[in-house]
């Protein structure tokens, strides 16, 4: 890990960089920016979801500057840290050049879960509680940063 005179880098990854990644960025730059230079990517990029960016505002949380971006942007980044937050980007995870700890904590698909309550007949209102629970673990685990990441190291 590297030494606590700087901000860590971390890169919060996810499928599509348009939800969980993108809160855990929002979260991070929100609550630990004296700490930490957040910044999120996916395997893909699906633009950002515009149900992450109003659960996000409604917390106080602007997210509406970041931006979908691949992780290829990031290869050649000098970055400390690499969290996965989705299983699919854990398995596609490439390797980092330098010394990119990657670090697996894994959250739920917003998306995904709010498909399925609207298929089983739940309003849109309902829906966003998936979104809602899922900002709302994110924000939790930013609190532990960064200590949680020196733990068993």
């Amino acid at each position: 890990m590297p030494d606590t005179d700087h901000k860590l880098k971390v890169l919060f990854l996810c499928t599509g960089n348009s939800c969980r990644s993108q809160m855990a960025e929002g979260w991070t730059r929100a609550i630990k920016g004296d700490l930490i230079e957040a910044y999120s990517a996916g395997v893909e990029t699906h633009g950002l979801n515009p149900n992450a960016v109003r659960v996000m505002n409604e917390a106080g949380v602007d997210i509406t500057s970041q931006k979908s971006q691949h992780i290829d942007e990031f290869e050649a980044n000098d970055l400390d840290v690499v969290i996965t937050v989705c299983s699919h980007a854990h398995d596609c995870c490439p390797d980092f050049k330098g010394q990119a700890h990657v670090v697996h904590m894994a959250f739920d698909d917003p998306p995904k879960l709010a498909k399925e309550l609207l298929a089983g007949g739940a309003s849109e209102e309902e829906a966003l509680s998936c979104y809602r629970r899922v900002r709302d673990d994110i924000r939790a685990y930013i609190e532990t940063l960064p200590a949680v990441l020196t733990q068993g190291t």
